[in-house]
């Protein structure tokens, strides 16, 4: 480290003792952090916003509040509550990790980040900022946040994501042997309000005299992004199947065992059972945070109506969770194949348009009554909220359901 950046790290917690964000899972500056809570907030802010992540982490701290009760849910339970923060192999690593420190390491985070990095699902990057937020470790934490900063800080012109070990390496320079999580912490909050990607504050900067972008008038330019490739566009069919009036919901009061066999039901295998009511899990969950809830949605005369929900390959996009049927993601355009029922279908002129990753997603709606083949359960309509369904879902059901209005 030159002698001008000698004073960085001096010069951030300074500003940052003043000046740290008020986070429900952050310590205060020179306070010790809770490792769980550390963790927890660092897998569900990845690809997402504080102002998305808060409300969500304290439903989850006060449902399971140490390492040990999110060890002890059922997968079920735990992919209900993760339901609209997308991105669902988090939620499925974050089990698996849960698991390892409760039953493993008796309940208690490994204090190194070679031990973080040794759990199932632990990355590099949450790794160091559980070492260095929760124990202290000196370890290079480089978030987006972060990133933007050390580009601007040194003049790192080169494109992403070809620059982050040049990015990576600069960081390393600055980031001191005390403090670190107050460091690391202390650049986050500088790349999220003052060193934004648009119209930074640079004037109201505490390393504004040490950045070459600063200097050179232009640290909106930085960092530079790579050319972004067009996604591939797929296609496919959601299908809203309801219970058939004239088949009772096994959960009715007076449904006998015996009236929930298919030989009085038109469509059904003689012999087989009608397909069981499952009874929502008591956390309300919605899919879509900054729309109205589906509840609001449902009248009176819907109290009785039931829709048809499986559950998706636990493997692949939005594994293990509950769901609407589909049909294939295709590249052509949608059609009925893979119905869930044999019955007539109406497709509705609205679609739903969804973005993946590595691509965008139209589907069709097409709805319809009738028996289910296939594994699944009927979800009472006036509780489809409290199903956890992924954002994807969610929005497919508030548009089936507006369009009856």
């Amino acid at each position: 480290m030159d002698a001008k950046r000698s004073s960085v790290p001096a010069k951030l917690l300074h500003w940052y003792d003043a000046n740290a964000r008020i986070l429900p899972w952050r310590a205060r500056p020179c306070e010790a952090a809770d490792p769980y809570r550390v963790w927890l907030s660092e897998v569900m802010l990845q690809q997402t916003t504080v102002a998305a992540v808060t409300p969500r982490f304290r439903e989850w701290t006060a449902r399971w509040p140490t390492i040990d009760a999110l060890a002890a849910a059922t997968d079920a339970e735990i992919m209900a509550a993760w339901a609209g923060l997308g991105y669902y192999a988090r939620a499925r690593n974050l089990v698996k990790a849960a698991r390892a420190v409760a039953h493993d390491h008796g309940g208690r985070f490994p204090a190194t980040e070679a031990g973080l990095r040794a759990l199932p699902g632990l990355g590099a990057y949450t790794a160091a900022a559980v070492a260095a937020i929760a124990f202290g470790e000196r370890a290079v934490v480089v978030d987006a946040n972060v990133e933007r900063v050390v580009a601007r800080l040194f003049a790192i012109d080169t494109p992403l994501p070809a620059a982050r070990p040049a990015i990576r390496a600069a960081a390393d320079t600055i980031t001191p042997d005390v403090r670190a999580g107050d460091f690391a912490q202390a650049m986050m909050d500088l790349g999220a309000t003052i060193c934004t990607p648009r119209r930074p504050r640079c004037l109201l900067c505490p390393l504004r005299e040490d950045c070459r972008a600063f200097a050179a008038g232009d640290p909106e330019r930085l960092p530079v992004k790579a050319a972004k490739k067009a996604r591939p566009q797929r296609h496919g069919t959601i299908f809203w199947l309801e219970r058939p009036v004239d088949i009772p919901s096994p959960t009715s009061p007076g449904v006998s065992a015996r009236a929930r066999q298919s030989s009085h039901h038109p469509g059904l295998v003689p012999g087989s059972t009608v397909p069981q009511t499952r009874q929502p899990e008591p956390m309300r969950v919605g899919g879509c945070r900054d729309e109205p809830g589906m509840t609001a949605l449902v009248s009176r005369e819907d109290q009785a109506r039931e829709i048809w929900l499986v559950r998706r390959p636990p493997r692949g996009l939005l594994g293990g969770m509950r769901a609407l049927p589909t049909g294939p993601w295709v590249e052509a355009a949608p059609a009925l194949d893979d119905a869930p029922a044999d019955t007539e279908w109406r497709v509705l002129p609205e679609t739903v348009a969804h973005g993946f990753t590595h691509f965008d997603l139209t589907l069709a709606l097409a709805v319809g009554r009738g028996v289910p083949h296939g594994e699944g359960e009927w979800w009472p309509l006036a509780d489809l909220e409290a199903a956890g369904l992924p954002t994807l879902f969610a929005k497919a059901a508030r548009a089936v359901m507006e369009s009856d209005r």
